[in-house]
C-alpha cells in the first residue's frame, strides 16, 4: 500500500498540530508494512530525500516570499507532482488551500480527508475568505472517497451539514511519565509557580484574553507564552503585553522539553477555539497538566467536566484566584490520563487510519460527486 500526506509543512514537526500528527503517522503506518510519502515545504530544515524510512518529497513553498497565500501555490505543486505518481491513497490534512485544486487530484488514487475544524469560523479569516473556506469544505466533501474527523463534534457537524457519514478517528498522544524538575530552569521559572499557553499567535487561539486574564487576577506567577510571534498578531502582543510576568519564549519543537512545561505548570490556557481536536490539548492531558480551556463543543467533548473552562478573561482571572492545588486538581488530572490511555492512544489512531484505508482499498470505490446547493442542502 503506497501512502501520500500532504497538506502540513513536513516532518519532523517544525510548526504545529498536523505536522505532530504527520510525523507520528507516517512512521506508525510504515512500521505495519505501508509505504509512506509526505511532502514537505522546500524549506523545511530537513533536506534528505528519506526520514526514518519515510519517504520525502519536498515542493516549493512561496509562503516565507508572498505570506500565506503562498499556501495555495505549495499544495498546487504537492498535487501536480502526485499526479505523476503512483500513490494508492493521498491522505489530505485539512481542506483550506488543496481542495481549490481538488478537480487536479489523481483519478487513480483514493482521496481521505481530515476535515480539521470550522476553518470558515477562524476570527482572524475576513469575510470573502470565509466565505470561500465554505466552498473549499463543500469541495472537500464532495471529491474524497473517505472523510475523516478527529472530533465527535466535527463528525456530527458534517453529517447534519452535508448528510454524509465521516469517520471519527482522533488524535493520539502518549502519557507523559518523565518529570525532571531541574529541566525548566533555564526558562527561569519553579515547579507549579508559572502559567503556561501553547499555541499559534492568531485571534481565535485567546492569547490576548489569557493574557489579560491573568494580569487581571494579580497572580505572581509568571505567564510563559510559547509560539511563533512573528506574524501580525503576534508582533502585536509580544509590543502590548511583554513584561516580567508575560513572557514569549518563542517555537519551541523539543517534545521532552515542552512536556516538563505541561507537567511543571500551575495551570495549562488552552484558548483554541474552531478547531477539531487539538493536538495540544491531548498533549497537556498526558503530561498531567491542570487545564483552563475556552468553553467550545470541541475542547468540552475532550475534556468533558475535568477541566477549568473560560468564555472571557474575567473567567480566567476567577480561574487563577481559585484553589489550583486541591482535591478537584487530582481528580481532573487522574480522569484525563485514564481518557488518553482509552481513548487517545497512538497505536490506536494509527490502526484505525491503517484499517481505513486497506478497506477503501478493498472496496476500489470511485469518487461520486454529492450535488450540494449553495445553501448546503443536497439533491
Amino acid at each position: 500500500m503506497k501512502i501520500a500526506i500532504l497538506g502540513t509543512r513536513g516532518v519532523p514537526n517544525r510548526y504545529g498540530g498536523f505536522e505532530q500528527f504527520a510525523q507520528y503517522l507516517s512512521l506508525g503506518l510504515m512500521q505495519l508494512g505501508a509505504e509512506v510519502w509526505v511532502y514537505n515545504s522546500h524549506d523545511h530544515p530537513l533536506k534528505e530525500k528519506k526520514w526514518q524510512g519515510v519517504n520525502i518529497i519536498h515542493r516549493f513553498d512561496p509562503e516565507q516570499y508572498i505570506g500565506a497565500s503562498g499556501q495555495f501555490i505549495y499544495d498546487l505543486n504537492c498535487i501536480l507532482n502526485s499526479r505523476r505518481c503512483d500513490f494508492d491513497i493521498i491522505l489530505q490534512l485539512g481542506y483550506t488551500t488543496s481542495t481549490l485544486w481538488h478537480w487536479l487530484l489523481p483519478r487513480k488514487s483514493l482521496i481521505v480527508t481530515n476535515m480539521d475544524g470550522l476553518e470558515w469560523k477562524r476570527s482572524k479569516y475576513g469575510k470573502l475568505l470565509q466565505r470561500f473556506l465554505r466552498h473549499a469544505e463543500r469541495w472537500a466533501v464532495k471529491s474524497s472517497h473517505r472523510l475523516i474527523a478527529d472530533s465527535e463534534a466535527i463528525q456530527q457537524y458534517l453529517e447534519k451539514t452535508y448528510g454524509v457519514t465521516a469517520q471519527f478517528i482522533p488524535y493520539g498522544s502518549q502519557i507523559f511519565n518523565s518529570p525532571n524538575p531541574e529541566s525548566i530552569k533555564p526558562y527561569g521559572v519553579e515547579p507549579f509557580k508559572y502559567f503556561l499557553m501553547i499555541a499559534r499567535m492568531q485571534p481565535d487561539n485567546h492569547v490576548e484574553e489569557v493574557i489579560k486574564g491573568v494580569l487581571e487576577s494579580g497572580s505572581d506567577f509568571p505567564l510563559l507564552i510559547v509560539g511563533n510571534t512573528e506574524n501580525g498578531h503576534g508582533c502585536y502582543l509580544t509590543k502590548r503585553y511583554s513584561n516580567a510576568n508575560i513572557r514569549f519564549i518563542g517555537p519551541l519543537f523539543d517534545e521532552d522539553a515542552l512536556n516538563q512545561l505541561r507537567y511543571h505548570c500551575a495551570c495549562y490556557f488552552h484558548g483554541h477555539s474552531a478547531g477539531g481536536t487539538n493536538p495540544s490539548l491531548l498533549e497537556a492531558m498526558a503530561a498531567s497538566a491542570l487545564i483552563c480551556a475556552h468553553r467550545n463543543p470541541f475542547n468540552q467533548s475532550v475534556l468533558r467536566d475535568n477541566a477549568l473552562f473560560f468564555a472571557n478573561e474575567h473567567e480566567i482571572a476567577d480561574a487563577v484566584k481559585g484553589d489550583l492545588f486541591g482535591e478537584r486538581r487530582e481528580k481532573f488530572i487522574s480522569a484525563n490520563l485514564k481518557r488518553i490511555e482509552t481513548d487517545y492512544r497512538w497505536d490506536d489512531v494509527i490502526n484505525s487510519y491503517y484499517h481505513c484505508f486497506q478497506t477503501l482499498l478493498r472496496k476500489s470505490i470511485n469518487v461520486i460527486p454529492i450535488p450540494i446547493h449553495r445553501d448546503g442542502s443536497e439533491t
